[in-house]
């Protein structure tokens, strides 16, 4: 057995895509159109580890997705936790959790899928200015 992927189902592709692609920094692996079935699959990794891989669904007809909280969460490593959120920030993303003991932050999706990032080895020295930022929303 093997992992193989998680599937979140977004509303706007394009928005999701600017979140987990531009902002997350992950990479689209491939995208696929189903005109049957009326959806689209978009499938992104982190560089260099295409193994754990996430699946964008997304539905042509209109549906509202919500309690994205009852998901739990998707997990990645990162090289420097500072600055994955600082780059998080700067395309907008609120960091809800933010890594105040240089190793763990959460931010939410655009369809509110909560996101865990982890300091890959040893948590970062705490500095400024997640030393002293408070959580915002929930996590």
């Amino acid at each position: 057995m093997r992992y193989l992927h998680s599937m979140v189902r977004v509303s706007d592709l394009d928005q999701a895509l600017v979140f987990y692609r531009d902002a997350l920094g992950l990479e689209l692996l491939r995208a696929n159109e189903y005109p049957a079935g009326r959806f689209t699959l978009a499938f992104l990794a982190a560089p260099g580890n295409h193994e754990a891989q996430i699946e964008l669904t997304w539905n042509w007809d209109a549906e509202l997705y919500s309690g994205g909280r009852n998901f739990g969460h998707v997990a990645y490593e990162v090289n420097d936790i500072y600055a994955t959120c600082a780059r998080l920030q700067a395309h907008g993303v609120l960091i809800n959790r933010p890594p105040r003991d240089g190793r763990m932050a959460f931010v939410r999706s655009p369809e509110q899928i909560s996101i865990e990032l982890l300091q890959a080895g040893q948590p970062l020295p705490p500095a400024e200015p997640w030393l002293s930022m408070p959580n915002s929303g929930s996590w």
